[in-house]
């Protein structure tokens, strides 16, 4: 008997993957997380059906959501995750040496601690680093808590449902320019440009009308939807198209960020541009 598990990203369209076996299922306080091992891309962290991460792409994500805005501000010291339970974006965060402290303001811990059990090379740095915080807590209380700490702010979010529809609302992104320090920078995962349109253009009007700086940048993960994911920047004063490629730093062990796509990753197909206008 083949056992498969599909994810439904419309009523109409799916993607699906063979299972090898299933490894962990709970019900958290906030969410359903299962670990799941496919035989094409390793061990899959679901949560409430949705597909968060796995063994093989998740460094695209995890490298995309962080070394954009790590390498447009010029010396970022202390920088914020909001979600990530995963601990991946953590994970590149400190591989810049100018970083002194990265928070983790993860609401679910069980997150946590089934990434740390099952996906260690993810939540590598989540443990005995001292300059990592990990923290089990509402990440939008932390937000409107902390004014002016911040020189970056990363909302590593599940999908806008449940506990992460607060994620996506103009008060949190005035929340995090509030929480930023003056030449701050906040990036927002913002989903897929084919099945989430009208979702990205709210999201890049409220984050303009905050942002004197906004934009918006794309690059292909499998096993997200459609492929083609998303990502908007609100920076108070640094624009990622007008550094120097040549002078930014290039992270350790990445396999799809380099300083060479940085800008590159801005140039974004028409029908992506309508979205933004």
């Amino acid at each position: 008997m083949e056992l498969w598990y599909t994810e439904k990203q419309t009523e109409n369209f799916g993607i699906t993957a063979k299972v090898k076996k299933s490894l962990h299922e709970e019900q958290s306080e906030f969410q359903k997380i299962d670990m799941i091992e496919t035989l094409q891309w390793g061990k899959m962290l679901v949560l409430d059906g949705m597909v968060m991460t796995t063994d093989k792409d998740e460094f695209v994500y995890h490298e995309m959501i962080s070394h954009v805005a790590l390498n447009t501000h010029p010396n970022p010291k202390k920088v914020l995750v909001v979600g990530g339970g995963d601990g991946g974006a953590i994970r590149e965060i400190v591989k810049h040496p100018s970083v002194e402290k990265a928070v983790l303001a993860e609401i679910d811990g069980r997150v946590i601690e089934v990434s740390k059990q099952y996906l260690p090379q993810i939540a590598s740095e989540l443990t005995g680093n001292p300059k990592v915080d990990v923290q089990v807590i509402d990440g939008i209380k932390h937000v409107m808590e902390h004014k002016n700490e911040y020189d970056i702010i990363l909302v590593d979010s599940t999908e806008p449902v449940g506990p992460a529809v607060g994620l996506f609302a103009k008060d949190f992104y005035q929340g995090i320019y509030e929480a930023l320090k003056e030449d701050g920078i906040m990036v927002a995962q913002s989903e897929s440009p084919w099945f989430n349109r009208e979702l990205i253009t709210r999201v890049f009007k409220d984050i303009s009308s905050i942002f004197p700086v906004t934009r918006y940048y794309t690059c292909s993960i499998p096993t997200y939807p459609s492929g083609l994911w998303s990502f908007t920047m609100g920076s108070k004063k640094y624009d990622p198209l007008e550094v120097d490629e040549s002078k930014l730093f290039d992270p350790p062990g990445t396999k799809y960020y380099s300083p060479k796509i940085h800008k590159s990753i801005f140039n974004l197909p028409k029908f992506v541009e309508e979205l933004l206008k």
